[in-house]
């Protein structure tokens, strides 16, 4: 099945070949320790600010593969290597089960992890690893103002947060018309697209391919007075081109995380994915529910190592809500740490057709929702008119968390993911087909601002809860107790301190701060 989130599902059945996809996983980077020492030939200097900016470290998911290594590889019999990744030091490769089997015999191959999931069981497989203003604006918005004002981004717009000092990296089948269109013309005359790159032709010109990737960046920077306001009109963007509209192979896969990692090189703050994999022309490849935990695919160990390089990736749930065979979200949307985006109609009702959760391990999925039914968007023509898909949802939120991010500046992605969740409707009672539901802008924004000094985050939490608090909060304590009010823990907190509920099991709980000032606050916390 071929899923490329729009207002279509295609169906294609392929035959039978001869040749497998896999990922070789090599031992080290020989070089390692000559690179963590020379940041700058390996990142560029915004994305080492970025890492400074939220206390990242470098670490050796940041250090390039060995050359020596991908040609060595390359040059075994029978053998082609197809995509590269530095984070997860593999390579995806094309050959027979025999040949790529043979690649073990290399001493610097690790494991091989063949994408057709039945062959694992005899191979040596990858095994998961643990890391190391003063004049307002006021845009008339048209026909999209609905897909704004649902989770309140005129609001931002209106106090001159538009996404501006915002790179974001959208992800999809092709931006054809994005060099003539006149809706695009304000990000052309201010030079707000930065670059590209086709992954699927290893060609230059990123202006090609299908027009989806186009309708998809019109909705978060698009500009036509009067009919269609992006909500991030003021960012700046790289458009890169991983999905192959002809075929559903595991290679599109390997294109996204390559796509992914050069988003991280060059200092990219949030990711736009409208794309999706479940089930591929060869069903041997399908993924399996059971693969939809949050971090066992390839492509959402991925998924999730961006956001611990301090990006957001927003990733459509899917429009597979209607389908008998394939309801749930695949995959990156189903990573653990991505803000999956489901679709909403104009009356904040969740659409038939969006996806649902939870993931495998019972992560709640899709994490918040944007306007994806009747969405206002440049169609293959260049006119402004609507679309149905979470393809759309998803780069509305995108740009909606880009023009709050520019508010907050300070905040780490974390933070900001885990104010934008909290400020959802559905937040204290979030369902499988919602998630967390709509966000609001506007209370997340105000919140803030009036927080009575307390943040914490990240919320929904796996193992640890971090805390900032005001200076003369020292001291203070925080009890934690169950949704039946029986006591748990009681723990004494300073400024910053970590808190551990690796020991808790999932569900909701209470923590009831008091601090020396008198202060007492009540915040509930999902633990995943």
């Amino acid at each position: 099945m071929k899923q490329l989130f729009l207002f279509f599902t295609f169906f294609i059945f392929g035959t039978s070949f001869s040749q497998e996809h896999a990922w070789v996983y090599f031992n080290d980077k020989p070089n390692e320790a000559t690179y963590l020492a020379n940041p700058l030939t390996m990142l560029s200097q915004r994305a080492l600010d970025r890492r400074t900016k939220q206390n990242i470290s470098l670490d050796f998911k940041d250090v390039p593969l060995a050359t020596l290594y991908i040609n060595q590889v390359n040059a075994q019999n029978g053998i082609e290597v197809k995509a590269e990744s530095k984070w997860l030091n593999a390579v995806h490769v094309i050959g027979s089960i025999d040949a790529i089997n043979d690649l073990l015999a290399l001493s610097f191959v690790a494991s091989v992890e063949f994408a057709a999931s039945d062959l694992n069981a005899k191979n040596n497989t990858y095994q998961k690893q643990t890391s190391k203003f003063d004049v307002l604006t006021d845009y008339n918005y048209g026909d999209s103002a609905n897909q704004a004002e649902l989770m309140h981004v005129e609001f931002l717009h209106q106090q001159n947060f538009t996404g501006e000092g915002l790179h974001i990296a959208v992800i999809d089948a092709g931006f054809p018309n994005v060099d003539t269109f006149s809706a695009f013309d304000k990000i052309r005359d201010n030079n707000q697209i930065l670059g590209g790159y086709d992954y699927v032709n290893r060609d230059a010109n990123f202006y090609a391919g299908h027009r989806h990737g186009t309708s998809v960046l019109s909705t978060i920077a698009g500009f036509v007075d009067g009919e269609l306001i992006g909500t991030a009109p003021d960012a700046s963007f790289y458009l890169f081109i991983t999905e192959d509209i002809a075929s559903e192979t595991p290679l599109e896969e390997s294109l996204w995380v390559e796509a992914v990692e050069r988003a991280d090189y060059l200092g990219v703050d949030i990711i736009n994915t409208s794309l999706g994999y479940q089930a591929f022309d060869e069903s041997k490849y399908n993924h399996t529910y059971q693969e939809m935990d949050g971090n066992t695919l390839f492509v959402t160990r991925a998924a999730n190592i961006a956001v611990s390089k301090g990006m957001i990736l927003c990733i459509s749930a899917g429009n597979s809500g209607n389908s008998i065979d394939f309801n749930n979200i695949g995959a990156p949307g189903i990573a653990t740490n991505a803000m999956t985006i489901g679709a909403i109609d104009s009356n904040n009702n969740i659409a038939s057709f969006s996806s649902y959760g939870p993931s495998s391990n019972g992560d709640i999925k899709p994490t918040v929702n944007a306007k994806g039914a009747q969405a206002t968007v440049i169609n293959s023509a260049g006119n402004v008119s609507t679309g149905n898909g979470t393809s759309y949802a998803s780069p509305i939120m995108t740009g909606a968390i880009a023009s709050f991010w520019q508010a907050f500046p300070n905040k780490t992605n974390l933070e900001i993911m885990q104010m934008v969740t909290q400020s959802a409707h559905l937040y204290l009672q979030p369902t499988d087909h919602a998630g967390y539901g709509t966000p609001n802008f506007k209370k997340a924004y105000d919140t803030e601002l009036n927080f009575d000094g307390i943040v914490i985050y990240p919320n929904p939490v796996n193992d640890i809860v971090n805390f900032r608090l005001q200076s003369d909060y020292k001291n203070s304590t925080v009890n934690v107790f169950d949704m039946l009010g029986k006591h748990l823990k009681e723990y004494n907190i300073n400024t910053v301190a970590p808190l551990n509920l690796s020991n808790f099991e999932k569900g909701v709980y209470v923590l009831h701060f008091e601090t020396t000032t008198g202060l007492s606050k009540t915040i509930k916390i999902i633990k995943n």
